[in-house]
């Protein structure tokens, strides 16, 4: 686990030095906020087509080679973004970065292998603190990058130092990840397509149904957040690259605080479904006091607030998901469950970015806490009845060595 943590800490860092300088990239080219959650949206479009496919070709070839060919392809990625000069080069960009982003899933995937249903909800947890690590570094660098001037920023140089990290990223997995997938799992699903069967059946079952529906309302909510926040606080507090780096390397180091310490010890007392209506519980207070902030200190207690929500909910999410498949598919059903997440990102920052455009700033935060509101509903419900039987009859599952 430790060095699949470092691979993902490492490209998840570029990832962070990217995403909160978009927003100002595309505005640099004159972008209005829908075309801004096009934008971000694009990335995920992407990835919803790829995920499953990079998801099934780790369960056939292994964890090892998908990542190294998916952070390979990323960083040639960031380099064209950083050669970006119209508004269509950025689109063709981000969206090659979203279409060779199998490593998210064959991360997770990879700490499924190595872990036991007792530890999964820790495993996803660990990984989950990576992906936070990363973020709390990554976008404080780069705004520093940057710069604090979104008319004059410098937006090649963090591209390039993205390009650098994720190529990091590959050298760490050619020289030092060992393979975690079995080379009888391999070729079990080189026999025939019974397994990919097995999984459709599987999410035909109510339990795992209301898990990706979950998943789905709170990424689709999260997402808008991302995409719409610079432009937000660009109206609201007059901040730049560097204000929005700063403010989203908290949220990095909350997540990677909560994702790290927190949810095993939660997971073990409350159980996945309890601490999954916690954190929608947090996740829509948050959305709905961020318009209601007026200084940088309140909005960085209720960012807290919302990171910890969406890190509580995430890994509880997947370690529900992974006690519901067999080994031979956890690269299917995690590619499966990034489809779902991946699609929310891509409706999300559409949705919430024409909500930015036609109603004004505050409302996509109000839109994001309604649909928290009604998620809190579900999951509690969820997690009175089928859930808790669900964890119930999955704790018995062995896992082959």
């Amino acid at each position: 686990m430790k060095i699949i943590f470092l691979i993902v800490f490492v490209d998840l860092m570029g990832f962070g030095l990217i995403v909160p300088l978009l927003p100002f990239f595309a505005e640099h080219f004159t972008a209005s906020p829908t075309v801004v959650g096009l934008l971000m949206a694009s990335y995920s479009l992407a990835q919803l087509v790829s995920a499953p496919l990079w998801g099934r070709l780790s369960d056939r070839t292994g964890r090892r080679p998908v990542l190294l060919w998916s952070l390979g392809g990323i960083a040639l990625a960031y380099v064209g973004l950083a050669l970006a000069d119209s508004l269509w080069m950025l689109f063709a960009a981000r969206t090659i970065a979203g279409a060779m982003a199998g490593n998210i899933a064959a991360a997770f995937a990879y700490a499924a292998d190595v872990s036991t249903p007792a530890n999964r909800a820790r495993a996803m947890g660990t990984i989950g603190a990576a992906f936070g690590l990363g973020f709390m570094i990554g976008p404080a660098i780069g705004g520093a990058l940057a710069g604090s001037d979104p008319l004059n920023a410098n937006f090649q140089l963090p591209a390039l130092a993205a390009a650098a990290l994720s190529a990091t990223a590959f050298l760490l997995t050619l020289f030092m990840l060992p393979e975690s997938l079995p080379d009888e799992a391999r070729a079990r699903q080189g026999a025939g397509s019974s397994r990919l069967a097995e999984f459709r059946r599987a999410i035909g079952r109510s339990v795992v149904a209301q898990i990706l529906l979950v998943s789905f309302l709170a990424t689709f909510v999260f997402a808008g957040l991302e995409a719409m926040f610079a432009l937000w606080s660009h109206q609201h507090l007059g901040w730049g690259p560097a204000q929005n780096g700063y403010l989203f390397a908290l949220v990095g180091t909350i997540s990677a605080l909560v994702q790290g310490g927190l949810v095993g010890p939660l997971a073990r007392r409350l159980g996945e479904a309890r601490l999954i209506a916690l954190g929608a519980a947090a996740l829509g207070c948050g959305m709905l006091l961020i318009p209601l902030t007026t200084t940088a200190w309140d909005l960085s207690a209720v960012m807290a607030l919302t990171a910890a929500g969406f890190s509580l909910l995430s890994p509880g999410l997947n370690s529900l998901l992974s006690l519901h498949v067999g080994r031979a598919n956890l690269g299917g059903s995690m590619g499966v469950s990034r489809s779902v997440t991946t699609l929310a990102r891509v409706v999300g920052p559409v949705c919430l970015g024409a909500v930015f455009d036609t109603l004004g700033k505050d409302w996509p935060f109000y839109a994001g806490a309604a649909v928290m509101a009604l998620t809190v509903v579900m999951t509690t419900r969820f997690a009175a009845t089928g859930w808790q039987q669900a964890e119930a009859s999955a704790s018995g599952e062995q896992v082959a060595d």
